[in-house]
């Protein structure tokens, strides 16, 4: 059965999310439609891409995904599908592939569907549903769009080396309110290289154990780990890391190699 997700900022107490989903099956009834969130903050690139990235991967090939963000129509952002290690994407061209894709994309076109202008205000129910059922069904890229080789670039922020300093921030708030940083297992080994550590954060809190779960340590007390996205986490085992500990998006947090 195909599969078509959606990674939104719609949320689900307006008619948004209702009138996308009714868009594709009035389409294509058959299809499996996923939710990966609705609840991405409004506008919020960054999180899509983080979540997105992080989750695409574990459904079949030949999955579309659909994007929701930043999607209104402008003069000068261009909509997409492309087609990255054997999934489609279709999504507004506003930096998130580029946030999202660690390796060149195997094709990418600019989508020259035309909309109905009853839908005028929201491509996400035209444009986007149209293109996904078409690559839901195995339709081709170069059928529904012009190739491209530009997107809009942005750039994550990246950990910084200093002597024996990792200096990374938070970047994402799970809704277990556990912490997670721009700090990523590979980048992390290939700077220890099996010296002891110890992570510096708000409060002068610290932490120099890695732990493998969070139920390595007493309720309540706190660890860092590398979850399932492989980024470093800071978590409190059954508890609110975030809120507890005052971590915040965008706040730094140190790792010193002994």
């Amino acid at each position: 059965m195909a599969i078509i997700t959606l990674t939104t900022d719609l949320g689900d107490k307006d008619i948004y999310q209702a009138a996308l989903k009714g868009s594709i099956y009035k389409l294509m009834p058959t299809v499996n439609i996923v939710d990966i969130t609705n609840s991405v903050a409004a506008f919020n690139v960054q999180q899509a891409a983080f979540i997105l990235k992080n989750s695409f991967y574990y459904f079949p090939e030949d999955t579309v995904h659909l994007i929701g963000i930043d999607t209104v129509y402008n003069d000068h952002t261009k909509y997409l599908a492309v087609r990255y290690k054997k999934h489609y994407f279709v999504g507004a061209d506003n930096g998130i592939f580029s946030l999202m894709f660690d390796t060149e994309p195997e094709e990418i076109v600019e989508i020259n569907i035309m909309q109905d202008l009853k839908f005028l205000h929201f491509p996400l129910a035209d444009i986007f549903v149209k293109t996904a059922c078409h690559l839901a069904k195995g339709g081709a890229l170069n059928e529904i769009g012009l190739p491209v080789s530009d997107i809009e670039n942005k750039m994550n922020l990246q950990p910084v080396i200093e002597k024996n300093l990792i200096k990374g921030v938070v970047i994402y708030i799970d809704s277990f309110q556990n912490v997670i940083t721009n700090i990523t297992k590979e980048f992390f080994n290939s700077v220890q290289q099996g010296r002891q550590f110890v992570l510096n954060f708000k409060r002068n809190e610290t932490i120099n154990h890695l732990s493998w779960h969070y139920n390595e340590v007493p309720v309540g007390e706190k660890l860092c780990l590398f979850g399932i996205s492989d980024h470093l986490e800071i978590a409190i085992n059954k508890g609110n890391a975030s809120g507890l500990l005052g971590l915040n998006l965008n706040d730094k947090v140190i790792i010193e190699f002994q």
